[in-house]
């Protein structure tokens, strides 16, 4: 496989590992944060937030948490459970009116043996899809290819999430 020289990203990697959160975990440090641009958060709450994932799979993914550090679906509680999928419920409309993809791959990756990038505090993803959006680049150049920036993005959802405070 071919490697793309992305230092950029030691800088946020290194904060992460830097942190005083549970084993470094991503998601209790980003809800610390409060600069809501720079760290990509479009909406917070007293329970849940969204954030856009900085590596996306494709423009407009984004990961919905439970502000507390929480591991599965059995540990939220009842009002956590429901603000977390009106939160993605509202995250999909708001990226059918902004991006018109064609369809969504959602879910969560539970558990290391499931892949999950940060096991211990539970997210969902939602990522946009288009008729084409793999095409030759991940198959045989093994490089995936995103057509938005991250700062486009923000500016294109952020407007949708306002009116939901």
């Amino acid at each position: 496989m071919e490697r793309l020289w992305a230092p950029w990203r030691s800088e946020y990697l290194n904060c992460v590992s830097k942190s005083e959160d549970k084993n470094g975990c991503l998601f209790c440090w980003l809800k610390r944060r409060r600069d809501d641009r720079k760290n990509l958060i479009l909406y917070r709450d007293k329970r849940v937030f969204v954030v856009m994932n900085r590596y996306p799979y494709n423009s407009g993914h984004l990961m919905v948490a439970p502000l507390r550090h929480v591991a599965s679906f059995e540990g939220l509680t009842a009002k956590e459970g429901e603000d977390l999928f009106r939160l993605v419920q509202m995250s999909i409309k708001f990226l059918r009116q902004e991006f018109c993809p064609q369809g969504f791959n959602f879910g969560a990756n539970l558990g290391d043996v499931a892949g999950a990038g940060v096991p211990g505090h539970l997210h969902l993803h939602i990522v946009p899809r288009w008729q084409g959006d793999t095409n030759f680049m991940p198959v045989c150049a093994e490089t995936k290819v995103v057509s938005e920036g991250l700062e486009k993005t923000y500016e294109r959802l952020k407007g949708h999430f306002a009116r939901l405070k």
